[in-house]
């Protein structure tokens, strides 16, 4: 298993595994599937405080991590998300992206890291605890696209 930055080549396999998880549904806020464009703005983002690392093996990309400005922006807040292709949890893809991400954050001047997880991806809010982000907040009700309300918990790590 290699941790490393993203690269242009990687845009489609990245698509490929958000985009399953996205039809799988419940486990991220994302609705409807992207295009490759998404992943290579951040790959060739000249923001030093957004970056992309991927997990491969010889069966290519197993998993991918990013951080960028939290929303609102704040320079010292950043905004974490991490997707593992399905059929993988467990294999510490997870653990190694955030080995990786959390030194680039500490280099990239980041005082806290935040995620926004939905309250029923129960492997996510898990994911995130074990990394050492703790509760912060809760946004109660926040619709999806077909109006069901669930609410977002927020978890944060400062660093």
């Amino acid at each position: 298993m290699i941790v490393r930055a993203a690269a242009m080549r990687d845009a489609r396999q990245m698509t490929d595994i958000l985009n399953e998880v996205i039809a799988i549904g419940g486990t991220t806020a994302y609705e409807d599937p992207l295009s490759p464009s998404y992943f290579e703005k951040l790959i060739t983002s000249d923001d030093p405080k957004v970056f992309l690392h991927v997990v491969e093996t010889e069966d290519g990309i197993q998993g991918l991590q990013w951080v960028e400005p939290f929303d609102p922006p704040d320079a010292h807040i950043g905004g974490i998300a991490t997707f593992a292709k399905p059929g993988t949890a467990k294999k510490g893809i997870g653990t190694a992206l955030f080995e990786t991400t959390h030194k680039a954050s500490m280099i990239a001047a980041y005082k806290v890291l935040s995620a926004k997880i939905r309250a029923d991806n129960t492997g996510g809010l898990a994911y995130y605890g074990k990394m050492g982000f703790t509760d912060h907040s809760i946004l109660e009700g926040e619709p999806l696209k077909d109006g069901t309300p669930i609410d977002r918990i927020i978890k944060r790590l400062s660093l």
